[in-house]
């Protein structure tokens, strides 16, 4: 078993002398700390992720630091936060702060200062995996100390993803156990435990339950400024929120389909997760729940993008079926950045119709609004 010894020498005066009559203090020379840390076995068998776990004081710091140099990144103020990320490729930034969960585009453009506490916590740790070199390990302290617990969570599981697809290793330190099962280390170490290696085996997240319901349109002020295109969405369209552990996540706005197209079809409009809970997969699922529940009414439910993330997931889901115009460049409708005009862009799109299971149970979330209204059936924000 090693040990971390720290010691220091007391600098006396009054107030030192004052603890020492009252506590009956007898060393009076010099401070010392003993830390247990006995992480040799990790040399043993591969690994991506490790965790030094521990409460405030137990050594989880000294630890990381015997390990090597804990980074800090100072952003520039005034560029957009992708233009921090100026060794990489544009579209490799972009793929990086998308496999960190950090994938709201509007984000990506505002100085870091600017952003919440937990996409200021996901653009660092996106600098510090994407900056390592080859063979380094990457350390972080104070592992999601300053974000909501649920944020922690889908944090964990984005960087775990990221980490191991990129086969990159990181060791964290933490007093937080919530975050083992979405983060799934290989291994943990606890100096109050001994400071001795456990290996651990995480086989997948723990599910997430969802709530959902019938909003009016103007709930879709919370997540405008979050969505890629312009902020503008028909009223036309049905309005459903998502929620987890009763905190607002996500809305998608579905709109019928002019009628001289096809009968009975609907189009998602617009579908947006809030930036601190990306990375968990939840777009696809809301996207999907929707769609099945449409669909078990016996609708048409299409969509169109220009989000790689979401294009690539349906390129590769049993449940979308491409339709004539996928991959093809249609016209969207932008704001021009220089005078705030709008624009008509061309872009590669990517078009599919849903073709999974029916999700029955839900028809009353179909309802025309005034009906919902007056059946108090809907949550107004």
């Amino acid at each position: 078993m090693a040990n971390i010894e720290l010691k220091t020498k007391i600098i006396n005066d009054k107030y030192t002398e004052y603890v020492y009559e009252a506590f009956d203090i007898q060393n009076r020379e010099e401070t010392s700390v003993s830390i247990p840390m006995n992480l040799g076995e990790a040399k043993n068998f591969d690994w991506n992720i490790g965790v030094i776990l521990g409460g405030s004081g137990s050594g989880k710091t000294t630890i990381l630091k015997k390990m090597g140099d804990v980074k800090k990144v100072n952003f520039d103020a005034e560029k957009p936060l992708i233009s921090n990320f100026d060794w990489l490729e544009p579209k490799d930034a972009t793929l990086v702060l998308t496999s960190m969960g950090l994938s709201s585009v509007p984000t990506w453009l505002r100085p870091f200062h600017t952003l919440s506490n937990g996409e200021q916590y996901r653009a660092t740790l996106s600098y510090l995996v994407a900056s390592a070199k080859d063979g380094e390990v990457i350390l972080i302290d104070e592992y999601t100390s300053v974000v909501d617990r649920d944020v922690a969570k889908a944090m964990s599981f984005a960087l775990q993803k990221y980490i191991r697809r990129e086969n990159k290793r990181i060791i964290v330190a933490s007093c937080h156990y919530d975050i083992l099962e979405w983060l799934m280390p290989d291994w943990t170490c606890s100096p109050q435990k001994g400071g001795t290696l456990e290996r651990c085996d995480y086989r997948r997240r723990p599910e997430i339950s969802l709530q959902v319901s019938r909003v009016e349109s103007n709930t879709w002020d919370i997540f405008k400024k979050h969505h890629y295109l312009t902020e503008d969405v028909s009223k036309s369209c049905k309005f459903f929120l998502f929620e987890w552990n009763r905190k607002v996540i996500g809305i998608n706005a579905v709109i019928p389909q002019p009628s001289g197209h096809y009968k009975n079809a609907v189009r998602e409009s617009r579908i947006v997760v809030l930036p601190d809970y990306q990375g968990l997969g939840l777009g696809y699922s809301i996207s999907e729940f929707t769609a099945g529940i449409y669909k078990s009414e016996g609708y048409r439910y299409f969509t169109k993008t220009v989000h790689p993330a979401l294009g690539n997931y349906r390129a590769k889901s049993n449940h979308w079926k491409p339709t004539s115009k996928n991959g093809k460049l249609g016209k969207d409708i932008g704001r021009n950045t220089l005078n705030m005009s709008w624009i008509a862009k061309d872009r590669l799109s990517f078009c599919y119709e849903y073709d999974g299971h029916n999700i029955s149970g839900y028809e009353e979330l179909l309802l025309p609004i005034n009906e919902m209204r007056s059946k108090n059936e809907i949550t107004l924000f």
